[in-house]
């Protein structure tokens, strides 16, 4: 089993969206958790809204921080934009995702983004 963080700026679009999707698409096979570098007080609601479009309900989800004990726990950290804020722990492996910030984008364009999420997540949990 392969324990995977997800982490952006805020905790509230990018990282929401890949915790999701990696959670629907590995199941029970694989653990998924996300946080942010500065999170924000909720999920950006053009999130939720394109989320709720594909039957996924991040209405209820609260951005967390990243701290070093969460990072400790993944065996996998996929970045999303924090750059020199995320903390780097020898022995994980790190990937990251070059992804615009959903938040105030048009709902098109927060479409594109989930859908390229969606990719990028069903390729991660096949390599797993």
């Amino acid at each position: 089993m392969a324990r995977v963080l997800f982490v952006c700026l805020h905790n509230a679009g990018r990282s929401q969206m890949s915790q999701a999707f990696f959670e629907q698409v590995a199941g029970s096979r694989h653990e998924a958790r996300s946080a942010g570098t500065t999170p924000a007080d909720r999920v950006h609601p053009e999130v939720v809204e394109v989320m709720r479009e594909v039957g996924i309900d991040l209405s209820g989800r609260t951005p967390r921080k990243l701290t070093d004990e969460l990072a400790s726990w993944a065996d996998v950290v996929v970045t999303m934009g924090c750059g020199d804020q995320c903390p780097y722990i020898p022995g994980k492996r790190y990937i990251d995702w070059e992804l615009a910030d959903p938040k105030e984008m048009p709902i098109s364009e927060v479409r594109r983004v989930r859908d390229e999420i969606q990719r990028r997540v069903q390729a991660l949990v096949n390599q797993l």
